[in-house]
């Protein structure tokens, strides 16, 4: 039986819970979220195996960390994981259009249905769901608000603009 295992963590945008399996992060909800996992009576509540994927959310908040390392499993639809396989090649600090995303997966025409799978991306932050945006520039369409996505655009685009270097590669294990 494959054990699943969960954590709450602090952020600037809020609690963050964590769950893993197979020492794969499957669920980041930040709070106040639309999306929100149900914990099982035989899941087990542990920090221990996140100590590592929350050093690494503390580093990118205090704009020390760039990318992610941390094994990924994404549960979805073949189109859903064709658009998180997508968000994780918009750099750090940039932001594109969900009509660019639709474009980049090869279905131009999908924009709404590239929005919907954005959505549903169950990793949100390591994948940055947050960098995409409204054809007209505005920011939309984020499960943990609006008010979030703009912190997490302000955090990135600061740190970019400054020059700081990332400290680790974009290097991102996607199951």
């Amino acid at each position: 039986m494959i054990k699943t295992y969960h954590t709450q963590i602090d952020s600037p945008i809020g609690p963050l819970f964590l769950t893993l399996e197979q020492n794969q992060l499957t669920n980041v909800c930040i709070h106040q979220q639309k999306r929100a996992v149900d914990v099982k009576p035989e899941w087990i509540c542990s920090e221990r195996p996140f100590r590592a994927i929350a050093k690494q959310f503390s580093e990118y908040f205090l704009g020390k960390r760039r990318a992610f390392e941390i094994s990924l499993r994404l549960e979805g639809t073949y189109f859903q994981k064709s658009v998180w396989n997508e968000l994780l090649k918009i750099p750090y600090g940039a932001t594109i259009s969900y009509g660019e995303l639709a474009e980049r997966i090869g279905n131009p025409k999908a924009v709404r249905a590239v929005g919907l799978a954005n959505g549903r991306n169950p990793i949100p932050i390591i994948v940055p769901c947050h960098r995409v945006i409204g054809a007209n520039g505005q920011l939309t369409g984020f499960g943990g608000g609006i008010e979030n996505k703009a912190l997490l655009l302000k955090i990135e685009q600061e740190i970019y603009s400054s020059g700081a270097m990332p400290c680790s590669s974009d290097n991102v294990a996607l199951i």
